[in-house]
């Protein structure tokens, strides 16, 4: 019997061994794992600081992994268009076999790496691997790409399950003599002294790779899924799953995740549904950015594109700082800083303030996010951007402004949130916690704080920025509706 073929597997935003399609189409293959780190054809895509922490851990763990089963990865860093092919005809492989990526530049990338392959009489073989469903399969009844939520997760639903996951293969058959590549080190993701290292606690916090988003899952799935509908608003405690980074870069698939918590929660859809919701608006963010690959810069909804932004480097500095005196948002960006990550309705209050109340183009924003979490993923951050700024297709209305101290009050009743990531403000009473400029100056002399010095004033009070934010809408809407 003649041996089968060698196949390229060539892993990108998949970092993962189980219900892998791209790998267990290869797998009685002779095979070579490839990772390449393209970062010219990323451009400004390439992953940001906190980003490539994450990278760095996340392809050790899958070295490690495949290793064991005898498939050693290749790290190869270059233009993907050259050194894909060049690795496919060193081992001889009619076919290389990845993941689809949905991002404008992968999928200009992908036309220009099938492109070679073909030249050479070779293929370039692309499978569903962090999605559900492929965005064009997911259309309205009149063939149209979907702009709204709802109307998106009601077709979904009416297209069922999703296909059970598949385990991870036992053993792979490694190409012989394959090329030599990259040390990981060599490739400087993790910050580089003189600098400091901030991302010293992150390893506290994550643990990337396949066998931690599995930890991460069976963890919640043990603890707060049932009741992830109250507690995922809570920043105060661990009421989030907390798969977001693994799901980013597919060290867990969303059918794994899915199926996980449809059995950890048997014939209750209700329990289940807040959770797997937040699944879908993921898949919903990708359906966009398919369909709109323009939205990570630009407004989808035209209308928006002149809004009198008023950029100001000081309050953008002062919000990316955490010192825009208003606690839960300083909180929020203190823990995005040391944990790469921030909780999820605090990103909502944050984004809020720094667009609405503070005038800052919501681009300037999710600029900062891109390169300071370690779940930077450009459809979810660009959508849920655009869906505070209220320039997306399926937007919080402009005229919905977050009070960032009655969000504070209602989310970190207690304080527990405020009081660890600002913790000059620790023994500040309850009632002054989320609003310290009107405190009392005893109460403030009895907490050791002087404002100015010791925690920075409002750069903003809530109010006055609401009055600017609709001001500055109703600005706006005169171009919108021109005088007859």
């Amino acid at each position: 019997m003649a041996c089968p073929s060698p196949a390229l597997l060539w892993f990108r935003q998949d970092l993962r061994l189980a219900d892998n399609p791209a790998l267990a189409a290869a797998a009685e293959r002779p095979l070579l794992p490839v990772y390449v780190l393209d970062d010219a054809a990323a451009g400004r895509w390439a992953p940001g600081g906190a980003a490539r922490w994450w990278l760095h851990h996340s392809l050790a763990a899958l070295a490690g992994a495949l290793a064991a089963r005898g498939a050693p990865l290749l790290l190869v860093r270059g233009r993907a268009e050259i050194v894909i092919p060049a690795l496919a005809d060193a081992i001889g492989a009619d076919e290389v076999l990845a993941g689809r990526l949905y991002e404008p530049w992968a999928r200009e990338r992908d036309a220009r790496v099938a492109e070679a392959l073909k030249a050479a009489g070779r293929s370039l073989r692309l499978v569903t691997s962090t999605l559900l469903r492929e965005p064009p399969t997911v259309m309205s009844g009149s063939g149209k790409p979907y702009t709204v939520y709802g109307p998106f997760a009601k077709s979904m639903a009416v297209r069922g399950e999703p296909e059970p996951p598949q385990p991870a293969t036992d053993r792979l058959h490694p190409v012989p003599g394959a090329p030599t590549g990259d040390r990981l080190a060599d490739w400087h993701l993790l910050p580089q002294p003189p600098i400091p290292d901030w991302a010293a606690e992150f390893g506290t916090i994550w643990t990337p790779g396949e066998a931690g988003a599995q930890a991460r899952l069976t963890r919640f799935l043990a603890g707060s899924v049932r009741d992830y509908a109250v507690n995922r608003n809570l920043p105060g405690i661990e009421g989030s799953s907390g798969l977001s980074p693994h799901l980013r870069w597919g060290e867990v698939s969303p059918r794994q995740v899915w199926h996980a918590v449809r059995e950890a929660i048997p014939g209750d859809v209700e329990a289940a549904q807040p959770f797997l919701a937040e699944i879908l608006w993921r898949e919903f963010s990708y359906h966009l950015l398919w369909h709109r690959p323009e939205m990570p810069e630009a407004a989808l909804r035209e209308r928006f594109a002149p809004f009198p932004f008023a950029p100001d480097a000081a309050l953008l500095r002062a919000w990316q700082r955490g010192r825009t005196g208003i606690p839960v948002v300083d909180a929020g960006m203190r823990q995005l800083w040391r944990h790469g990550w921030m909780h999820n309705r605090v990103r909502m209050i944050a984004a809020s303030l720094l667009v609405k109340q503070l005038l800052q183009p919501w681009q300037a924003g999710a600029s900062w996010f891109w390169d300071t979490l370690v779940d930077a993923d450009l459809a979810s951050n660009s959508a849920s951007w655009q869906w505070i700024a209220g320039s997306g297709t399926d937007a919080s209305p402009y005229f919905r402004v977050f009070n960032p101290v009655l969000q504070g009050e209602k989310f970190d009743l207690k304080g527990a949130y405020v009081r660890r990531f600002v913790p000059e403000l620790a023994r500040l009473p309850k009632r002054w916690l989320h609003r310290p400029w009107e405190a009392p100056e005893a109460v403030l002399r009895e907490a050791g704080i002087v404002l100015g010095r010791d925690y920075p004033a409002p750069v903003v009070l809530p109010e006055e920025g609401r009055r600017r934010a609709l001001d500055a809408f109703a600005r706006l809407r005169v171009e919108w509706e021109p005088a007859a």
